[in-house]
């Protein structure tokens, strides 16, 4: 049994990475295990580069194989496998840089809701400026693709799967977005 599973490590040695990640599907953990040997420095030197931040470069690395397992059952063999974990690993990287920053966009609104409550209170209720337009009026696609863009800082790509359309499609919601709510504003 052991020659047995010696050999088809040794075989499994010289399998390309798409057939690593079949038999890695088929429940494999070799085939895992050799996959991370072959991708694990090119991947942690991306982050690395990328975050120019060891710690969270770290988690992220870890964050994109935990990733990859969970999604090994969704992988097409018929496309390559770096450009496959690369892009999980873009995906998870990104998450983090948002999830960075809404931590620190809440930490800076904890302090001016802190300095709000030590600051005397307006004789008379706060008064949105008149200039701001009303997005509601926007057709709610155009709506939706401006907020994805610059609320949550999405690509072009991202807003794409989430609203089912195309990148180009996208870009053009967010253009027609931009250009009426300029022609609402005065001046």
């Amino acid at each position: 049994m052991k020659g047995e599973l010696r050999k088809s490590v040794e075989d499994l040695k010289q399998a390309s990475d798409e057939e690593l990640m079949v038999v890695y599907q088929e429940g494999h953990e070799e085939a895992f295990m050799l996959l991370y040997e072959r991708h694990s420095a090119k991947v942690y030197g991306f982050l690395l580069s990328r975050l120019r931040d060891r710690p969270m470069s770290d988690d992220v690395f870890q964050a994109t194989f935990l990733k990859l397992h969970r999604l090994r059952g969704k992988y097409d063999p018929s496309l390559p496998f770096a450009p496959w974990l690369f892009t999980i690993c873009r995906t998870v990287m990104l998450d983090a840089i948002r999830a960075q920053k809404r931590v620190t966009t809440h930490e800076t609104l904890d302090e001016v809701a802190m300095m709000s409550v030590a600051a005397p209170l307006p004789s008379e209720p706060a008064r949105l400026p008149d200039f701001l337009p009303d997005l509601s009026r926007l057709p709610a696609n155009q709506r939706q693709a401006l907020e994805l863009r610059h609320a949550e800082a999405l690509s072009f790509e991202e807003i794409a799967v989430r609203l089912n359309t195309t990148p180009e499609n996208t870009r053009q919601l967010v253009s027609r977005a931009i250009r009426r709510l300029k022609s609402w504003m005065p001046g």
